[in-house]
């Protein structure tokens, strides 16, 4: 499903250039659960940004399912975005002044769905992450664990076939964090590919496989 070759990014900044990632070569099948590890400034954040077509490479080939997707323009790589790929981060992301019904049913208003079909298709999402019984409520009146399994229900509206996630249990604590990652493992043996960026021995545990970073490298699990 993913395969990156010889992906390199480049920052310029005044006269310096600094190599954020220095020749990635990773391939992600269909289905897999790939947790990536790394110290800070290992690369991790470029290399899920770039994998979920938010950033492009400075050079190197990125095949999504047999499309090169390197060389797209941003407004053909929102469209990706769009129908393939579902974000869920460590901080939610979610509109502050929007119930959970409005958060997750934003996606379905960028696709153009009809009102009853975003009707039945946000019922569905919130009922499967256990928080239908709270979809007039506001972010601010939901716990963390309850906030991320909203974000998990707006990435997901859409039926994306991959899932990014960027330290999801990162702000919660270790009961709400548990039962955010049994999400994922769900979801994972539903058949959703799960790339998950952690920092955490005990989140990664549930991946089929680690892959680590190391100064722009893949030291290990390629």
């Amino acid at each position: 499903m993913i395969r990156l070759s010889e992906i390199r990014k480049e920052y310029r900044m005044g006269e310096v250039t600094f190599a954020a990632l220095k020749g990635i070569d990773l391939e992600i099948d269909a289905g897999e659960f790939v947790a990536v590890m790394g110290p800070s400034g290992s690369g991790k954040s470029t290399l899920m940004n770039i994998i979920g077509c938010l950033d492009t490479a400075t050079s190197g080939e990125y095949l999504l399912e047999k499309d090169n997707v390197a060389g797209l323009s941003f407004d053909q790589l929102s469209g990706i975005r769009n129908r393939k790929i579902g974000f869920v981060f460590q901080n939610f992301n979610l509109l502050p002044y929007a119930t959970a019904y409005e958060n997750v049913e934003l996606p379905l208003l960028f696709n153009g769905k009809s009102a009853r079909d975003r009707a039945v298709r946000v019922k569905e999402m919130l009922t499967q992450v256990g928080l239908w019984d709270w979809y007039r409520h506001r972010p601010t009146e939901l716990s963390g664990g309850q906030q991320q399994r909203v974000a998990i229900a707006r990435a997901l509206v859409n039926d994306p076939p991959i899932l990014l996630a960027d330290e999801p249990t990162g702000n919660l604590d270790s009961v709400s964090g548990r039962e955010i990652m049994e999400i994922f493992k769900q979801l994972w043996q539903a058949g959703k590919t799960v790339i998950m960026v952690t920092h955490d021995l005990n989140v990664a545990a549930y991946a089929q496989r680690v892959i680590r970073l190391l100064d722009g490298r893949v030291e290990n699990g390629n």
